[in-house]
């Protein structure tokens, strides 16, 4: 009996033939996966939504200022991408010692600058609107810090003390309160703030001394 060979090697063909089509296709095929979202670093985004290790008393979300006055309509501490990052950054240098950056104030938009204007039209306590702060660019933040029992670490006055004894350069001060100031001002200048010589708790971010007066606005939840 003959048996044809031809039978099986023109099946061999076929399906090598077909089985070559679909890796070809497959190989063509493109896969879609998440892609991560880049923001530009000038972005106005809430601190809260990148870390939740601070500790906040943004005063003028109260009555609790020297403007006596409610001028936020809610306590957000919203800050450009970059001062949030750098101000992270110092946190975690703070923590490594126990203690955390306790937030006062932080962008200030231009239309919050006018209502203190109006109520304290003082440039020794006020920047005038007209020409804007660098709270109104969303590089300066107002702080001090807490130890791990969430105790202030003692600055020698309080927040906005409008006096010379807030001053960095005012010497009449117990080692302890130089000392505090002293590592609060190492730490955020290394992290690439400047200080400001009149106030021991205000810090400006140096990349965010030229960006524009901005008067970004945020929902309160």
């Amino acid at each position: 009996m003959k048996i044809n060979l031809l039978i099986p090697t023109q099946f061999s063909f076929i399906f090598g033939f077909f089985f070559s089509v679909i890796s070809m296709n497959a190989q063509n095929e493109t896969y879609s996966s998440p892609v991560k979202q880049e923001i530009a670093d000038t972005t106005f985004v809430n601190l809260k939504d990148y870390s939740k290790d601070f500790i906040y008393d943004m005063k003028y979300a109260t009555e609790d200022n020297f403007l006596k006055a409610k001028v936020y309509d809610c306590a957000e501490c919203v800050l450009r991408l970059k001062t949030v990052q750098a101000l992270i950054a110092a946190n975690k240098d703070f923590m490594k010692k126990g203690y955390k950056i306790k937030l006062y104030d932080c962008y200030r938009p231009l239309f919050i600058q006018k209502r203190m204007w109006e109520i304290v039209s003082n440039p020794e306590y006020v920047a005038d609107p007209k020409k804007g702060s660098i709270h109104n660019r969303g590089g300066a933040v107002d702080i001090s810090i807490v130890d791990a029992n969430g105790k202030e670490v003692d600055m020698g006055t309080p927040f906005d003390f409008f006096g010379i004894k807030a001053s960095h350069n005012y010497t009449k001060l117990s080692g302890k309160i130089k000392s505090n100031r002293a590592y609060l001002k190492k730490v955020m200048i290394a992290n690439g703030f400047n200080s400001f010589d009149s106030e021991w708790w205000h810090y400006n971010l140096k990349t965010g001394l030229k960006d524009k007066v901005s008067n970004q606005k945020w929902d309160c939840e």
